[in-house]
């Protein structure tokens, strides 16, 4: 009973959370807002990688075969804080943001099968930027806000000795609304433009691992996924109205609505593939690297239209990074028996912004991230993740943004080594 009140408490709290997500990056204007990479905080300490790694205990979001390795029904969840120093030239501000990381439960069906299913973040709109002419007599500010979640599904089916097949399917849902205040000196009237929209759309990966036992214990595995073709669905509204800012009530007055449309449109998302591979001895240490490549994301209908200031291209990341644990059945040391991890991130993110307003000088927006974490046993099997990220996003150049980031991460891992055995009567 109390193992399923917890459950529904995280749940719950995990759909707040989600609803109420933020996010303070400025590049989170563009597209669907800033992109969520879907890991653990335990993969995210290891600069993302996971598409070769699995583990009996630990959950996989990016490769669904790897559930067919789990022993243990495994809850958790996990959640993001960013410390954000935003820079344009001389000019720095810094930001900060928390949001749900993921809540998910991951479970064995027998010895060959694992399932996973939970909800996790897929992108966040948190902005707001102002902009002035030279002499002060216009002002505009840019805001926004909203997101999308995904609920998912996966399962991972051992076919043979070392070989793993996994399918994964999603639906990502969610609003997003972005407004332009413009003031012009000597009018009276302010001008407002609105956009709300609702996003939805289904995704599905397929994936396969591979191990081989060598000897002196070790053993080296190979990963592979593909995240199909989809397309996210974006309808809604927008509106153009002028407002008074003289009423003391709430601070504005609408007088007119200057013209009102529907919003119609998708982003299409192109085939992705991941591969990776990696060495290691269970429970002591391990090391991989991976490899992510995406072509670009198109635009149709009304988004197309409205897209000048910035373009897809290609996207790619190179990931390394890997753990160690000293000891896992240490009596004398606790801290031999904590799990230590590290790793490096390069990222092509394929999103071209133009700073120059002429829509013909566009610079890419690439990131870099090192970083580190430790894994804190508790008892049975269960563990307390924390995963620190340095990183960098952007450039000055083109009189582009430049962020310099903190990622601290933090999940709890319970696992249950009873879930589905029947209980014995005497």
């Amino acid at each position: 009973m109390i193992r399923k009140i917890l459950l529904v408490s995280l749940l719950i709290t995990s759909l707040a959370l989600t609803a109420q997500r933020t996010s303070s990056s400025p590049y989170s204007f563009f597209g669907i807002g800033e992109e969520f990479s879907p890991v653990t905080v335990e993969q995210s300490a290891m600069g993302g990688i996971g598409v070769a790694f699995n583990h009996y205990k630990y959950l996989n979001f990016t490769n669904p075969a790897a559930y067919s390795d789990l022993r243990y029904t495994t809850y958790s969840f996990g959640m993001l804080n960013t410390n954000l120093t935003i820079q344009n030239g001389n000019i720095k501000q810094n930001g900060n943001s928390t949001s749900l990381s993921y809540f998910t439960l991951a479970f064995p069906i027998g010895k060959k099968v694992g399932m996973s299913v939970g909800i996790q973040p897929v992108s966040s709109v948190g902005y707001s930027l102002s902009n002035s002419n030279s002499d002060n007599t216009e002002a505009s500010i840019f805001s926004g806000e909203g997101g999308i979640s995904r609920f998912y599904g996966s399962i991972g089916v051992k076919i043979f000795k070392g070989f793993s097949l996994g399918v994964e399917g999603g639906f990502s849902f969610g609003n997003v609304e972005n407004s332009i205040t413009n003031q012009r000196a000597n009018v009276s009237l302010a001008t407002k433009y609105n956009e709300t929209t609702k996003i939805r759309g289904g995704s599905v990966t397929v994936g396969t691992q591979y191990q081989k036992e060598l000897k002196n214990d070790l053993i080296i595995t190979s990963g592979a996924t593909v995240k199909l073709g989809n397309d996210l669905r974006v309808t809604g509204n927008e509106y153009l109205y002028s407002f008074s800012l003289s009423v003391p009530v709430n601070g504005r007055f609408e007088r007119d609505t200057i013209s009102q449309s529907s919003i119609s449109g998708n982003y299409r998302l192109p085939l992705k593939t991941t591969v990776g591979a990696g060495l290691g001895k269970i429970d002591k240490w391990y090391l991989g690297i991976e490899y992510e490549n995406q072509d670009a994301i198109e635009t149709t209908g009304f988004l197309t239209s409205t897209n000048a200031a910035y373009r897809y291209g290609k996207s790619n990341r190179f990931s390394v990074g890997g753990f160690y644990l000293p000891k896992i059945n240490s009596i004398s040391s606790y801290w031999d028996r904590v799990t230590y991890r590290a790793g490096l991130r390069f990222e092509k993110t394929g999103l071209s912004v133009d700073g120059s307003n002429l829509n013909t000088n566009f610079t890419p927006v690439d990131d870099f991230g090192i970083s580190f974490g430790l894994g804190l046993p508790l008892k049975q099997l269960s563990t307390i993740n924390m995963g620190f990220e340095f990183g960098k996003r952007g450039t000055t150049n083109n009189n582009l943004i430049q962020e310099n980031y903190f990622n601290f991460r933090l999940s709890l891992s319970l696992t249950d080594v009873n879930w589905f055995k029947k209980r014995k009567i005497d």
